[in-house]
């Protein structure tokens, strides 16, 4: 009898961690201040508010998550113009147990030449923490092309910050620029350059999310339209140019003469869309004869900051 006891534990014993493997994550997502606190400001009164220009970057962030990624359950502190306590995000994080909070901001600095990114952590001991703002500053450097200051914790600030020091999950507050920076500000301000930050903070958080969870899938799959496949594959039979690479998609239009794009050195086309996705513009680069072709500048697109590039058969 003991025997089949001790044997029956163990079977359950060695089972448990399979029994508990999750099949998605949370992801809480913080567009800092709001309502009555604006956060910092920019010395050009025409330009948006700090609170503004972190909701509009988290819901660009969101987005890029929806429109990419499964098992990801995406929550907001706030979608609009209000203002949740501190208490309040902390205590929503934490009850939901989510896996990962992301607080976005915009700094600023009494010197207005300060310029760059910077990705606060409670402590540097929180090594997943530390490693999701490590992939913050690469991706800021190699993707957005910004200056980065770097990972910073309490020591460095000489002071805690609340949404760090008692969310129980990993926990990173992004800092995306100075608005007291006249440059920065304006780039904060424009389409491309939220586009931007938030497609970097996008792409570091899903290189974290695949290696931190590898027992989930996380990739969605890429629907195919069956009509463009028919008029790809008639035209290549004729001999056209059937194929383009994909840098990116966004939700309103970005200028393709961005300095961002001109690292490719091939000409950036854009398309509207006419899809139910929140994206509605595409970008490609080069036509192609056949998809061995496109491969050939695929790695050097990606190679100029648009890792996620690919081939896609176009009419």
């Amino acid at each position: 009898m003991m025997r089949i006891i001790t044997f029956i534990f163990c079977i359950s014993f060695f089972s448990l961690p399979v029994l508990c493997q999750k099949s998605k994550i949370i992801v809480v997502i913080d567009p800092g201040h709001g309502g009555a606190d604006p956060g910092h400001l920019s010395s050009n009164k025409s330009l948006m508010a700090e609170k503004e220009l972190n909701l509009i970057i988290a819901k660009k962030f969101g987005a890029y998550i929806e429109e990419s990624l499964q098992n990801v359950k995406i929550i907001y502190t706030r979608t609009d113009d209000s203002f949740p306590s501190l208490n309040d995000r902390v205590e929503k994080a934490n009850n939901l147990k989510a896996d990962y909070f992301i607080s976005i901001h915009c700094n600023a600095n009494d010197c207005k030449e300060v310029h760059g990114t910077e990705s606060h952590v409670h402590t540097m001991k929180s090594t997943k923490s530390v490693s999701l703002a490590n992939e913050f500053e690469k991706e800021f450097k190699a993707k957005a092309g910004r200056h980065s200051r770097g990972v910073k914790d309490s020591d460095d600030r000489e002071h805690s910050l609340q949404v760090l020091k008692y969310t129980n999950m990993s926990s990173v507050l992004v800092e995306c620029g100075f608005l007291t920076n006249e440059n920065e500000a304006k780039y904060l301000n424009s389409n491309n350059g939220q586009d931007v930050i938030a497609s970097s903070i996008f792409r570091a958080f899903k290189t974290v999310i695949v290696k931190e969870h590898p027992s989930i899938n996380f990739i969605k799959p890429v629907k195919v339209d069956p009509n463009q496949n028919v008029v790809a594959t008639n035209n290549a039979a004729q001999g056209a140019e059937t194929f383009a690479i994909q840098i990116m998609s966004s939700k309103s239009p970005t200028d393709t003469e961005a300095q961002e794009f001109k690292k490719i050195g091939i000409p950036v086309t854009r398309n509207e869309l006419t899809t139910s996705s929140v994206f509605k513009y595409r970008y490609t680069v080069g036509t192609y004869a056949s998809k061995d072709e496109a491969k050939k500048d695929l790695e050097k697109v990606q190679l100029s900051g648009f890792k996620d590039a690919y081939v896609i058969p176009i009419e």
